[in-house]
C-alpha cells in the first residue's frame, strides 16, 4: 500500500494549491522511492517518457501562440458579446452544454476541446458573459469561481467521456494496470462499464452547475437597506 503514496501527495499538493507540475513530479518521485527505485532510475524514466511523448508536448506548445494571437485580437471579447445575446443562457447552462459536447465528442473519438484551445479563450469567457448579462459586473471571487467550474467541465467531459470508447489510450491504460495485478479484462467490457460512470459524472455536473448559478445570483444580489445601514 505504501506504493500508493503518490495519490496522497497529489491530493495534499492540490489541496494546498501547489504548483501542478511540481506536485506531479513529487508524486512520481515519492512513488518510485516507495517502490524501491533509486533517484537516478526515476529521473531516467521521466526523461524516457518525456522524449517518447515529445510530439504531444510540441502540439500544445505550438497551440499556445495561436490562442494568444486570437486573444490579442479580441477572441474573448467576441465570445462574451455573442453569449450575452442569448437571453436564456446562464454560466451554469453554458458549462453544462460544453460538458455534454465534450463527453459525446470524446466518446466518438473526436478531440475538440482542451484547456488551452477551448476553456481559456472561449468557454470561460462565454460563461462569464452569460453571468454578466444577468447580474451585471461580477466580483473577482465570482469570476474565479466561474473559471474554476469551466476547468472542471473540461476535465469531467474529457476524463469520463474517453473511458466509454475502446479506441482511446485511457482504456488501454486501465487494462494494463488491471492485467499487471492479475485481472485480465477486455477493452470492450471496460468501455461498456465506463458508460454508467460517465452518466453519473454528467449528473453531478448538472447539480454543480445549478449550485454555481445559485451562488452567482446570491453573490451578485445587492445588499438590502438594513444590511447597507449596518
Amino acid at each position: 500500500m505504501i506504493k500508493l503514496i503518490g495519490i496522497l501527495v497529489v491530493a495534499v499538493g492540490f489541496a494546498l494549491r501547489g504548483n501542478t507540475l511540481l506536485v506531479v513530479l513529487a508524486a512520481g518521485i515519492s512513488t518510485g522511492l516507495a517502490a524501491g527505485m533509486s533517484f537516478n532510475e526515476i529521473m531516467t524514466w521521466f526523461g524516457k517518457y518525456f522524449v517518447e511523448n515529445r510530439y504531444v508536448t510540441l502540439t500544445v506548445l505550438l497551440m499556445l501562440p495561436v490562442v494568444g494571437l486570437l486573444e490579442r485580437y479580441g477572441l474573448r471579447e467576441r465570445a462574451e458579446t455573442l453569449i450575452q445575446r442569448a437571453k436564456a443562457a446562464t454560466a451554469g447552462r453554458v458549462l453544462l452544454f460544453y460538458t455534454a459536447v465534450r463527453q459525446i465528442s470524446v466518446a466518438l473519438g473526436v478531440n475538440i476541446g482542451g484547456h488551452a484551445a477551448m476553456v481559456r479563450p472561449l468557454v470561460a469567457p462565454m460563461a462569464e458573459g452569460a453571468a454578466q448579462a444577468r447580474h451585471g459586473i461580477l466580483s473577482e471571487k465570482t469570476t474565479e469561481a466561474i473559471r474554476a467550474h469551466a476547468a472542471a467541465a473540461e476535465n469531467t467531459g474529457n476524463f469520463f467521456g474517453e473511458d466509454t470508447v475502446f479506441a482511446v489510450g485511457a482504456v488501454y491504460l486501465i487494462k494494463g494496470v488491471l492485467e499487471a495485478q492479475g485481472y485480465p479484462v477486455s477493452v470492450w467490457v471496460l468501455s461498456f462499464w465506463g458508460i454508467p460512470t460517465a452518466l453519473v459524472a454528467f449528473g453531478l455536473m448538472i447539480w454543480r452547475t445549478r449550485v454555481l448559478d445559485q451562488r452567482i445570483a446570491r453573490e451578485s444580489k445587492p445588499p438590502s437597506t438594513t444590511e447597507a445601514e449596518r
